[in-house]
């Protein structure tokens, strides 16, 4: 009962089959018969194949590099010479010829059958002598590849650093500028002291009027302002009489501000954060004290609405996107690559067919990996397939492990037929999930991880690992491929808070989120929300704390909190890694026992 409560628990899903009985061994049985196999989409549209046997020849040039030649049974779809195969765990390779050798495990060796494919010359003939059946051992080719129709083996596109460089413009270029300049010209009278900007605000009436009507109104305008002035001049003696004159800088408006703030503003400021320590917002971020705030959040922007403001995917893109493939519409690249696999005959080795495979450009430690026992396994890549691209995954937590997840960590990452390393960048699924990615060991959490990966065609899923240091691999996750899109935003958020000082109907005076001037005014348009719901946005600075004036669509209460919310776009780190560790076996201790332990009296 023990034993199958802890069984229950690690596997919920499974049934408890007790063997003390023979009847008991039969239900298994009968159990075991009964199972089907689950048709993996991601398997059935690839031609896949075990190893059974596996031999190197080395290349002329290196004997570390060569031929591999790999033999087993066609699984999944036909299999084409022309396509790439990915060796799991090894990489992405070319296939010269396919070879059809003697099938080691014929079901039917008496009867003999001459079996014709489209495309595929292949003959197999049998000769019984005396009962004993002897198979021809001539290995025909079945197919080789055609140089032209070969996918190519380049995962990621070779950026040309000059090609966003803006040249220098001929001299052909500037005199036909000048032209072009000189032929909109146009002759203008204006007063004297008028600047070029200005003349190209008058308009030229000059053709309507003469020179002796202009002289007329220019005459009549200096009479009318003569007698203005002498009007004025009388009014200004009288005001200069009973006013006197004063010139007050804006700094120092400013001083006279900071003179009524208390001398324990420090020790103000200190006590304000510990009263509201226990209700920080899990994005708030305190601002710096020793540096400006339009310095430390330089790359974050306001919005003004994070629904409804546009953000161009293509703005600001880091070096990493030059190297990556992009699809215009990858959805329906994938439906053209899907139709073509179900309609179209290809050409090649028949599912169930026992094939040799001539694989190029192998390294030796593909060959050394299998026979130390690890298995082999081959896949056939449909198109743009081997090319580096962004994945997104939506992964939820194993519910059979416990193991914690620091961000920017390396995992393991098993997204249908690949494996490999990468550090993930962690998102939320949709806006309506408040939960902080720090929470990603709690099952009801879905996150989507973003990496750099080679494309993969979904539907596909994913599984996460762990290493430890003692090389045991952890499953952390599980999941499924969400989508290949490079222009998919993710967004981090920081939120300022300030506290309401002084409260005058809708305005308020807020302190402690700036502290200086100019960063209330880098900040200013930026519009502000409260704890309970108020909308407002900056109106001026006062003094050089940092203290601002703010009016909100409604009055404030006194133990509301000022937010001012701030976006950036963060992109996933190239931590890609296609070379992934083997884990150890679960057995620790699997060395033999000395023989006169063993043995027995």
């Amino acid at each position: 009962k023990k034993l199958g409560k802890a069984i229950e628990k690690r596997f919920p899903e499974a049934k408890f089959f007790p063997l003390n009985t023979e009847q008991e061994s039969l239900l298994l049985l009968r159990h075991l018969a009964s199972q089907k196999q689950r048709h993996l989409a991601f398997r059935d549209r690839r031609a896949y194949l075990l190893a059974q046997e596996a031999e190197f020849m080395p290349s002329h040039d290196s004997d570390l590099v060569g031929t591999l030649k790999v033999s087993g049974f066609v699984r999944g779809r036909t299999l084409n010479v022309n396509s790439l195969v990915h060796i799991v765990g090894h990489g992405d390779f070319h296939m010269s010829h396919v070879d059809a050798p003697p099938d080691p495990f014929s079901l039917n060796s008496r009867v003999a059958k001459g079996q014709q494919r489209k495309g595929q010359d292949m003959e197999i003939q049998d000769d019984s002598v005396n009962g004993a059946v002897e198979m021809e051992e001539v290995i025909k080719v079945l197919m080789k590849a055609d140089p032209r129709r070969q996918e190519s083996l380049q995962s990621e596109v070779i950026p040309d650093p000059m090609e966003g460089e803006q040249t220098w413009p001929t001299e052909e270029e500037l005199k036909e500028a000048e032209e072009s300049l000189k032929e909109g010209r146009k002759v203008v009278k204006v007063p004297k002291g008028t600047s070029n900007y200005q003349a190209a605000w008058i308009v030229d009436d000059g053709e309507d009027g003469s020179e002796e009507e202009e002289d007329n109104m220019e005459d009549e305008d200096l009479m009318a302002e003569a007698s203005q002035v002498g009007e004025s001049s009388e009014e200004e003696e009288l005001i200069e009489e009973e006013c006197e004159t004063m010139t007050v800088a804006e700094s120092a408006r400013d001083d006279l501000y900071d003179e009524k703030l208390d001398e324990d503003e420090e020790q103000m400021l200190e006590k304000y954060k510990k009263e509201r320590l226990d209700q920080m917002f899990p994005d708030e971020v305190d601002t710096p004290r020793n540096l400006p705030a339009r310095v430390r959040f330089q790359k974050y922007r306001g919005l003004k609405s994070f629904r409804t403001s546009p953000w161009d995917p293509k703005e600001n893109l880091p070096r990493d996107y030059a190297r990556i493939f992009q699809f215009q519409d990858f959805s329906r690249t994938r439906k053209h690559v899907f139709q073509q696999i179900e309609k179209e005959e290809t050409e090649g080795a028949m599912v169930g067919w026992y094939v040799t495979l001539h694989i190029c450009s192998v390294p030796i430690s593909v060959l050394e990996s299998f026979r130390q026992g690890l298995p082999l396994v081959l896949f056939s890549l449909l198109p743009h397939e081997q090319k580096m691209s962004v994945l997104n995954f939506v992964v939820r937590r194993h519910l059979g492990n416990s193991e914690t997840v620091k961000a920017k960590e390396e995992l393991i990452f098993h997204c249908g037929f690949r494996r490999f390393c990468a550090s993930p960048l962690y998102s939320q699924h949709s806006s309506a999930d408040k939960h902080k990615l720090e929470r990603f060991l709690r099952p009801d959490v879905a996150l989507v991880v973003t990496v750099y990966a080679p494309i993969t065609f979904p539907p596909a899923s994913v599984l996460l690992f762990k290493q430890r240091s003692n090389g045991m691999h952890d499953l952390i996750a599980t999941g499924f491929l969400l989508s290949v899109d490079p222009d998919r935003i993710i967004i981090k958020r920081l939120v300022l808070s300030g506290h309401p000082f002084k409260i005058i109907g809708k305005m308020a005076v807020v302190r402690y989120m700036f502290f200086n001037r100019e960063d209330v005014i880098w900040f200013k348009p930026v519009e502000l929300r409260t704890k309970w719901g108020r909308r407002g946005h900056i109106t001026e600075p006062l003094g050089t704390h940092g203290h601002m004036k703010c009016h909100f669509d409604g009055q404030l209460k006194s133990q509301d909190t000022v937010l001012l919310n701030l976006y950036k776009r963060i992109f996933p780190k190239w931590t890609y890694d296609p070379h992934v560790p083997e884990p150890v076996p679960w057995v620790r201790n699997e060395q033999q026992l000395p023989v006169q332990e063993v043995e027995m009296e």
